[in-house]
């Protein structure tokens, strides 16, 4: 469906899209930047839906929607604060916000959805691609993920506080468009990313007040994973390299030189 609309100010903006009211408010419109690629949002679209059918709490997805030459999607509209807002305004929370992270987490972990990407064979392509790594380091990266389980656990790929809404009906999931089937320990891996390299590199995302807090925030989450899954066979030190090579290829300026530290100080 192609539309022409005068759309208001975005509710919010991330890397690859803006969020807009939509409709008579009951919806949201995820409106794409012009340089992605439609099958992204093809997929997300599918992916949405399937974990909807799957009972995960994540907003109803609709249609998919051209306006003023970008390409969108549809979504239920969840009212409420991210648990990245809610710490920002609330710091005394991170203890509750912390362990809820890792808890949902190993919950939608737990199942195994057919169709999804591989998270091992994704993130083998974007070690490869990746700017900045040596060529030695990056057959390093690459030797170490042909060691590490390709697994068929439920994965987002990108879950940290932002991607977490605090809800009337209780904590809902976002974002899923890097869904994948994967090792857990590879997801726990990149939130673990996110909450020390990218957390560090967020700018005014995150209050200088929290950013204070953000160390104790991983200990807490990752303390509480691994007393909800045990790392019997030691698998996460080893995707952390992984993950954050795989990150470069992103191309987040700010967060080059922390990912660059990450690689050389947990590669074995």
């Amino acid at each position: 469906m192609t539309i022409s609309h005068q759309l208001s100010t975005p509710i919010a903006q991330g890397r690859t899209a803006e969020i807009y009211n939509w409709d008579d408010g009951s919806t949201i419109l995820k409106l794409y930047h012009t340089w992605c690629p439609p099958n992204w949002i093809e997929h997300e679209a599918h992916v949405a839906q399937v974990i909807a059918a799957a009972g995960i709490p994540s907003p109803a997805v609709g249609e998919i929607v051209e306006v003023n030459d970008r390409r969108g999607i549809v979504y239920q509209r969840v009212d409420g604060l991210s648990m990245l807002q809610d710490l920002n305004a609330r710091p005394w929370t991170i203890f509750k916000h912390a362990r809820a992270l890792a808890h949902l987490q190993f919950q939608f972990q737990q199942l195994s959805i057919p169709g999804l990407y591989s998270y091992h064979a994704a993130l083998e392509y974007n070690v490869g691609c990746a700017p900045h790594i040596p060529d030695v380091t990056r057959a390093k990266v690459l030797d170490l993920l042909k060691t590490l389980p390709d697994g068929k656990a439920l994965c987002h790929g990108d879950f940290h506080p932002g991607n977490v809404i605090i809800s009337s009906r209780g904590p809902v999931v976002i974002d899923w468009m890097t869904a994948a089937s994967g090792s857990p320990w590879a997801d726990v891996a990149r939130t673990s990313m996110i909450l020390s390299v990218g957390a560090k590199a967020a700018g005014k995302q995150v209050s200088p007040i929290v950013r204070l807090f953000v160390n104790l925030f991983y200990k807490i989450y990752l303390q509480r994973y691994r007393a909800l899954q045990p790392d019997l066979q030691g698998e996460f030190r080893g995707w952390l390299p992984v993950i954050a090579a795989a990150r470069l290829e992103e191309r987040i300026e700010p967060e080059r030189e922390g990912l660059l530290r990450m690689i050389d100080d947990e590669l074995p």
